[in-house]
């Protein structure tokens, strides 16, 4: 080739050569110097050859050739390890620019070397960045030296081969779910609640990649397009809650998901409205036309008036029966329930000291939320909690303030505990503290000494378990007496719920459709939604809110 074209060549190529340069090298200075070499060993090679059918691809082939000796010789001037083996894998697609192809096949390496196996991970990353010598990986690892010799064989035949191959990437890269529920069936651990461990997308979306079909980490990381260490970690803490459980390196879901259909959701609605309809009309009219409203051993004095020291203040019955109506949704007809699967069946013991079941709700686009959904998102419980003495038992809801949270547990067992020992000397601050909870109001005597209260109770306070039993046997006579419509509209709701549920995870279903009709938050919340928007419940005052839909019942 004539020197005046080889010259010509070399100066359109200048400007793409230095760039390709300028991102393999650690400063400007080697940048400079890659350049030099690689235009002086093309102009050359240029100077011998008769023509080029592709100058684009002569030009790329010898920069990617110097380029490999460049790695070799910085390789050498530490220890020796073969870096430039890995550069090998990288295609020679040389006849496109600098900066496109040769960088998509970089990031491509770095991601297959993330699909790699833990253990092969930690090799090749000694072996071929960190420049660690094999024995001492073997060593570090603590496993025979032939063992890296095969793993970093094996890794590099994986490498090549996730190199020639086009990844998969599933529909949650680009649509990731949201959990919109997440609840807790049992009793919270150290950690909290359950929808702690689910405060990120990444989380959510691996149980929900495994929620139908077990997934390894790979498939799992190509579902959601991100990269395999980062699905590792999550997963791995994920299982070591049990929120997942591992299996041949595969993952399952063990959490209830609720992904419901159009139709799940119509015959949900379905069966909420009607047994509501039904129970709620009907409880409030026995209780407030029976006159039991007004016995004496239902003892409520809720009141933000002064508190006389003679003078006992009672409740107004729409206060009461705030309390009343979920509570006698949730314990009555227990002789109808079917009990068989008991919660230690399905539940999870958590290494944080929780035993429950975990629940969460997503609803996919297209697909309209079921009633009240809104409101549900506000709802926690029936919790209840208890001593040898009392039962504390309470929802939270749009209606009432906040009052269940990670601290639940310790609040509601330091109520009790001063419950138990009112008779005897409870401090000022214990007193405070009732009604701070929205337990008790108290005054003190009349010159502010401490001593001499008048205690006043802010949430309904049974006083024995007779009037209990009175109570849950009005709820029992109405669910016996429309048992056979509810069941006819808890069937078709309970087999579509089965078909969209994984087989593995039946019984624990099961389990929690057993209460269908009993503490279930949506029966409960369906039945106030109902007497609310009839008339026949009116909404609490805001000073009530905090003393809203609690009981406490004696045991004895």
């Amino acid at each position: 080739m004539q020197r005046e074209h080889a010259e010509r060549i070399i100066t359109e190529y200048l400007k793409p050569i230095y760039g390709f340069a300028l991102k393999r090298c650690a400063n400007l200075q080697d940048a400079e110097d890659l350049t030099q070499d690689i235009v002086l060993r093309a102009f050359r090679a240029m100077l011998v050859k008769d023509d080029l059918d592709s100058p684009k691809k002569f030009i790329w082939t010898i920069a990617h050739n110097v380029l490999a000796n460049y790695y070799r010789d910085r390789t050498k001037t530490t220890i020796g390890v073969p870096v430039d083996e890995l550069a090998e894998l990288l295609p020679s697609q040389y006849d496109t620019p600098a900066g496109s192809v040769e960088d998509e096949s970089i990031d491509r390496l770095h991601r297959e070397i993330a699909y790699l196996s833990k253990l092969q991970r930690r090799i090749v990353i000694a072996y071929y960045f960190e420049n660690k010598k094999q024995e001492v990986i073997a060593k570090e690892l603590d496993i025979p030296l032939g063992t890296v010799k095969w793993h970093l064989f094996e890794a590099k035949k994986d490498l090549n081969k996730g190199m020639d191959t086009m990844r998969q990437t599933g529909e949650l890269k680009f649509n990731p779910i949201k959990f919109e529920l997440c609840g807790t069936n049992g009793s919270p651990g150290t950690k909290g609640a359950n929808n702690n461990f689910f405060q990120s997308a990444l989380s959510q979306n691996i149980v929900y990649a495994v929620w139908k079909e077990d997934k390894t980490i790979n498939e799992i990381a190509d579902c959601l397009g991100v990269s395999p260490v980062y699905v590792e970690s999550e997963a791995d803490y994920l299982s070591e809650y049990g929120f997942l459980t591992e299996n041949k390196s595969k993952y399952r879901c063990n959490i209830l998901l609720d992904v419901p259909t159009n139709g799940l959701i119509s015959l949900h609605d379905k069966m909420y409205r009607e047994s509501a309809k039904l129970f709620a009309n009907e409880l409030i009219n026995m209780l407030t036309n029976s006159g039991i409203l007004k016995d004496e051993r239902i003892i409520c004095g809720q009141t933000d008036q002064p508190i006389s020291l003679t003078k006992s203040p009672r409740a107004d019955d729409n206060f009461i029966l705030w309390s009343l109506v979920p509570y006698i949704a949730a314990l009555s007809g227990e002789s109808l329930m079917d009990k068989s699967i008991s919660f230690e069946e399905v539940a999870t013991v958590r290494p944080d000291g929780g035993q429950n079941i975990c629940y969460a709700s997503v609803i996919s686009p297209g697909v309209r939320k079921p009633m009240y959904f809104d409101s549900m998102k506000q709802w926690c419980g029936p919790c209840w909690n208890r001593n040898d003495d009392y039962t504390l038992w309470q929802i939270d809801s749009e209606w009432s303030d906040k009052r269940v949270d990670d601290s639940y547990i310790l609040k509601t067992n330091r109520i009790l505990s001063i419950l138990s020992k009112l008779d005897d000397s409870v401090s000022d601050e214990s007193y405070a503290f009732l009604e701070e909870t929205g337990i008790m109001r108290t005054k003190m005597n009349i010159d502010g000494n401490t001593g001499w209260f008048k205690s006043v109770s802010q949430v309904v306070w049974l006083k024995n378990t007779d009037i209990k039993n009175e109570l849950i046997a009005i709820g029992d006579s109405i669910k016996e007496k429309y048992w056979h419509e509810f069941k006819a509209l808890k069937e078709p709701f309970v087999k579509a719920a089965l078909d969209e549920t994984p087989k593995h995870l039946h019984k624990m279903q099961k389990y929690g459709l057993q209460y269908t009709f009993f503490s279930d938050g949506w029966f409960i919340l369906h039945c106030m939604k109902e007497l609310v928007n009839n008339g026949k419940l009116k909404l609490p005052t805001e000073a009530q809110k905090k003393s809203l839909t609690t009981i406490i019942v004696p045991n004895v």
